[in-house]
């Protein structure tokens, strides 16, 4: 209730100070109390062949064991010796893993945890958002990151951008030996069903441009076709003054609030109809990359 009438408040000095302000123009004037730092403990850097380098940050709080999974494969370096990218499908995910699916897995990798589906309860700072979703019985945000939750259990949904843990039939769940990128329309009905453990900070565009796979599903029919991972580490393991350095825009402030409020009633010059709604995937917490970590 504080942050609604935070936000009110923010909005009728925004409006009364003249047009009402896009979604841009509240980021540009937004506090840097307004932005969290990204954990160099949970930035995870890629770089796949041709020089495609992403950014990417870690949902332990959402997806414990198979984040402690990713660790250990990057720590082992397990990824640049076997992992290449297999799959792009039109509007859908980029996927990346072993080709052959018999590389073996560095010791304490455990292959299908449990826990990367869904968290009890609600997570600590919520904020539900007033718009209806077609999924879930409320959607919202908590600490930067797009939550759905019906009340008795919270999960991250897929929307693009997410990070998810590929995996076959159940009761299996993935070790995130194999992972994704939603690269397309928000797959929803994947929620609670595959492990979300991540966020695409940057990289998207060297992703979502890559040639579409011809096979089934949007394999790669040939290897000369796959793209190789080359190199995978967490910024905690370089130098401080050698880590990138991103912020997410905190869910739990006026800013956000406003913006949230703008996203879903465009006021600019440009529109004639304010949608009154949003989709929990059209609200995205905005990120930024920041000077070079000291």
């Amino acid at each position: 209730m504080k942050q609604q009438f935070a936000a009110a408040a923010l909005a009728l000095l925004l409006a009364a100070a003249g047009p009402a302000p896009s979604p841009q123009a509240i980021l540009a004037s937004s506090p840097a109390a307004a932005w969290r730092a990204v954990a160099p403990e949970n930035l995870l850097l890629l770089e796949f062949a041709g020089g495609r380098q992403v950014a990417i940050e870690l949902a332990p709080h959402f997806a414990p064991g198979h984040v402690a999974n990713i660790r250990k494969l990057v720590a082992d370096g397990w990824f640049p010796r076997h992992a290449a990218i297999v799959r792009v499908q039109e509007n859908y995910v980029v996927q990346w893993g072993d080709p052959t699916e018999k590389a073996p897995l560095p010791a304490g990798v455990v292959k299908s945890p449990p826990d990367g589906y869904e968290q009890p309860g609600q997570p600590t700072g919520f904020t539900a958002l007033p718009y209806a979703d077609a999924y879930n019985a409320r959607i919202g945000h908590a600490d930067g990151w797009p939550v759905a939750t019906d009340g008795t259990a919270h999960w991250l949904p897929h929307c693009p951008t997410m990070l998810g843990v590929g995996r076959n039939m159940p009761p299996d769940t993935g070790s995130g030996a194999e992972l994704y990128v939603v690269i397309g329309h928000g797959p929803r009905h994947l929620d609670r069903n595959i492990a979300l453990v991540g966020r695409l900070l940057s990289g998207m565009e060297s992703l979502s441009s890559l040639p579409r796979g011809t096979e089934a599903l949007g394999m790669y029919k040939t290897e000369a076709e796959r793209i190789p991972l080359q190199r995978a580490i967490l910024a905690s393991t370089l130098p401080p003054a050698e880590r990138p350095a991103y912020q997410v825009m905190r869910s739990d402030t006026p800013s956000f609030a406003a913006w949230v409020d703008a996203r879903a009633n465009r006021r600019d010059d440009f529109f004639l109809r304010p949608a009154g709604g949003a989709d929990i995937c059209n609200l995205m917490p905005p990120t930024r990359q920041t000077a070079q970590a000291k």
